[in-house]
């Protein structure tokens, strides 16, 4: 066979002609020349250095036998480059570990890497070798157990670099959304500081009473003493920024239907607000209000920046603690709380597709021991995602509910929550690879494929739960469910459903 400088002749050789070169090989040097008598003919092989023994998927398997030269074996890696898995020096074999391992075709690339002289036993004469001489039986097993050894610590080595791979692809993964929400927080703080100063400014040229000084430092407290009132559903929220924002436009307030929500947010009522209404002129009332939403608006954006700081901070610690188990304390979480923290996380990517979060929290207990942040990395993922999927002015729907134990194999109840978006939904032929590793139907350099992996590994592994999507055009849902084994009803005594 001949490919431009490549050249390979194949003849066939009598066994007791080249019976001497045999004697100098590992195999063949304790077998007496009389045990070869069920092998009589064998071929010869003589290349030149470059020329191609093996190729990968190739049905016909030989043992080989090096009697001059060196060869090579590669193997062709998924991009196209090649890998060397050994080499096989003068006196040598190779080929053994496909017989006894039962594979039917080649899995290497074999070169000649010096012009060489080899023999190749085909299946048959490489099991009558086997059957006729212990002395070469002994050694053709060690060489696949040496082999085999080798591939092993390869393919160790290989898991652990894909295993870093995964851990700084999903490090990655999980530092964009955080970072982005920190840095879009942090533009916004900008404009709100230059809007306090100049309503600052005007408030500073009216001499302030007793009452008015008095009234201003209890709105002031009231808004630095949280991030977050606790989380609304939708409906309540929505009624609530609609009663304030038609009391304060009735009262002369300047962009009353643009302040209310951030008030409603941090949780301002109508009655803490009566003071400034009482105590200040109808100008003067509308600049404090202004001035107080600017405020407020800026410590949300404080606190953003603060837990998006906090989750990286948490995803470098889960680095450095990587070999090692989680023993941070357990602490209770509502997971009302952290859905509505990763909704505001995600707010910037929500406005800017004017996607709408219909929530329904009706879970009682919302309340379950976790360790860290793993939560958040979940509902982080499973609502970035049905944010990409989600239509312009689209809706997403967020609701959680309690299922109560069936009293059988000790279920223990679930608290379940429902991620649902109207997108074009998935392919049922996709639909049973989403949880793997790097599967992603998202254009190249769009996404990972960890992100719902982690969710699976999280939610299964972590918390022993479980997850089930069901999707068809135009409705993709996923549902998480946490075990309540461990949750503390006590946490939420009342039994009145958290918002």
């Amino acid at each position: 066979m001949s490919a431009g400088t490549q050249f390979m002749i194949v003849e066939p050789v009598p066994l007791k002609e080249i019976a001497g070169k045999l004697g100098r090989t590992r195999p063949f040097a304790d077998v007496p020349a009389d045990a070869l008598q069920n092998i009589s003919v064998v071929d010869r092989v003589k290349v030149k250095a470059g020329a191609t023994l093996m190729e990968p998927g190739e049905g016909t398997l030989y043992y080989w036998l090096v009697l001059d030269g060196e060869c090579r074996a590669d193997r062709v890696e998924p991009d196209g480059s090649y890998s060397t898995v050994g080499t096989a020096q003068a006196g040598e074999a190779f080929g053994e570990t496909p017989f006894l391992t039962g594979k039917t075709l080649s899995m290497f690339l074999v070169t000649a890497v010096r012009d060489s002289e080899l023999l190749r036993f085909t299946a048959d004469q490489f099991w009558a070798l086997m059957a006729c001489c212990p002395e070469a039986r002994k050694v053709v097993l060690a060489d696949m157990a040496s082999r085999l050894q080798m591939y092993q610590a390869e393919a160790l080595h290989r898991e652990k670099l894909v295993s870093l791979g995964t851990l700084a692809a999903g490090l990655m993964h999980e530092l964009h959304n955080p970072g982005s929400a920190a840095k879009r927080a942090a533009s916004q703080l900008r404009e709100n500081l230059l809007r306090l100063q100049d309503l600052s400014l005007r408030s500073a040229q009216k001499p302030k009473t007793p009452e008015q000084m008095e009234c201003m430092h209890s709105l002031l407290q009231h808004a630095m003493k949280s991030c977050h009132a606790p989380a609304l559903s939708s409906l309540e929220q929505s009624d609530a920024e609609e009663a304030l924002a038609e009391w304060l436009q009735d009262a002369g307030v300047e962009n009353a239907f643009r302040i209310a929500p951030s008030l409603v947010e941090i949780g301002f009522q109508q009655d803490e607000l009566k003071c400034a209404r009482e105590f200040f002129d109808a100008g003067s009332f509308s600049d404090a209000l202004n001035w107080l939403e600017a405020l407020v608006s800026s410590v949300s954006l404080v606190c953003a920046i603060e837990e998006s700081i906090s989750r990286v901070s948490d995803l470098a610690m889960a680095v450095k603690k990587f070999a090692y188990d989680d023993r941070s304390p357990v602490k209770m979480l509502d997971v009302h709380d952290s859905l509505q923290s990763t909704i505001t996380i995600l707010g910037h990517k929500l406005r800017a597709k004017q996607v709408v979060v219909e929530k329904k929290f009706e879970a009682s207990p919302s309340v379950i021991e976790t360790r860290g942040s793993a939560l958040s990395q979940v509902w982080t993922n499973l609502i970035d995602n049905a944010a990409d999927a989600s239509p312009e002015q689209g809706q997403i729907e967020i609701a959680t509910w309690t299922e109560a134990a069936n009293g059988k194999g000790g279920d223990p109840g679930w608290l379940a929550v429902s991620i649902t978006d109207h997108g074009p939904g998935i392919p049922a032929d996709v639909l049973p690879r989403i949880f793997e590793a790097f599967f992603t139907t998202k254009p190249q350099g769009s996404g990972t494929g960890l992100g719902l992996e982690i969710v699976h590994r999280i939610v299964t592994h972590k918390f022993g739960g479980k997850i089930d999507v069901e999707s068809q055009p135009g409705n993709t849902r996923f549902v998480v469910r946490l075990p309540l084994s461990g949750t503390s009803a006590a946490n939420n005594g009342s039994g009145k459903t958290t918002k």
